[in-house]
């Protein structure tokens, strides 16, 4: 039952990452292509756990992998943010 979920957290992982990189190429906002890292980088993340034996999600390889996916969410969140200031402040 495990490999079934972590399938389809894998497989909707990725299709959001398509979902954000389509975005990305009609507006070049690095925000987007932030998010279409991100998502895929947590994609693979999940298909590697799911084919790894004896894989503990809270190993330190997976666990980094997820940490540093989120921190590059909140990198492309404090960046849009800086972007929107500055063009607030012109």
């Amino acid at each position: 039952m495990s490999q079934l979920l972590l399938g389809a957290i894998a497989m909707t992982n990725l299709t959001i990452g398509l979902f954000f990189l389509r975005f990305w190429k009609r507006t070049h906002d690095r925000f987007f292509l932030f998010f279409a890292v991100s998502f895929t980088l947590e994609g693979i993340n999940r298909v590697l756990l799911g084919l790894s034996s004896n894989a503990d999600e809270n190993e330190p390889v997976f666990y980094l992998v997820r940490l540093f996916s989120f921190v590059l969410i909140l990198v492309a969140i404090i960046d849009k943010n800086q972007i929107n200031k500055s063009q607030r402040d012109n």
